[in-house]
């Protein structure tokens, strides 16, 4: 399994996945993705200011997955990110997540200043939550009604993780005054 960053050449990737009802009615997104929505957000992550990381994960070069890390916007929180994922349903369970859920950890532990990793999951996404919870992420809250689901509004869970250990400056050790022996 590769694990990559995703580039503007991966929009079919993206349209197929994301199309699939297995797979949106888990996130956020809408059903029948189109070329010109991804191509667009995918051009948009590659332009040199964004700060957003978006991931593929590769089986035998074809894409099967895909992650992100989008941060907050707000000058206070800055040191939070919002996470989303994605993997196809039938590379579901061989541990495409598991490898694109590692990389944005270490990547948000060691690179990103990030503190906080915020995500929301549905209610009955038992094997997402198994793997969120696997990477030290918490559930915080449910807010029920969430979002329009399959023509029913759904539950999810508000689940963070902090950084399980923060950076430290590494300043030198302060020179001691040494006394002269007699």
């Amino acid at each position: 399994m590769l694990v990559r960053r995703a580039r503007p050449a991966d929009v079919a990737d993206f349209v197929r996945i994301m199309g699939q009802h297995e797979v949106y009615r888990n996130l956020m997104q809408l059903p029948l993705p189109g070329e010109e929505l991804w191509r667009k957000r995918l051009e948009g992550l590659a332009e040199p200011d964004r700060h957003d990381l978006q991931l593929v994960g590769e089986v035998s070069g074809r894409v099967v997955g895909s992650a992100g890390l989008h941060p907050a916007p707000q000058l206070r929180r800055r040191h939070v990110a919002m996470l989303g994922i994605s993997v196809e349903p039938t590379a579901q369970g061989q541990g495409v997540g598991t490898a694109l859920m590692q990389a944005l950890c270490d990547y948000a532990d060691g690179w990103a200043q990030l503190l906080r990793i915020e995500l929301t999951v549905f209610t009955d996404n038992a094997r997402a939550i198994r793997l969120y919870e696997h990477f030290g992420f918490r559930h915080e809250g449910t807010h029920r009604a969430y979002a329009l689901r399959d023509g029913v509004y759904a539950d999810v869970h508000a689940m963070a993780r902090l950084h399980p250990r923060p950076p430290q400056a590494a300043w030198p050790a302060e020179p001691q005054p040494t006394t002269p022996t007699p």
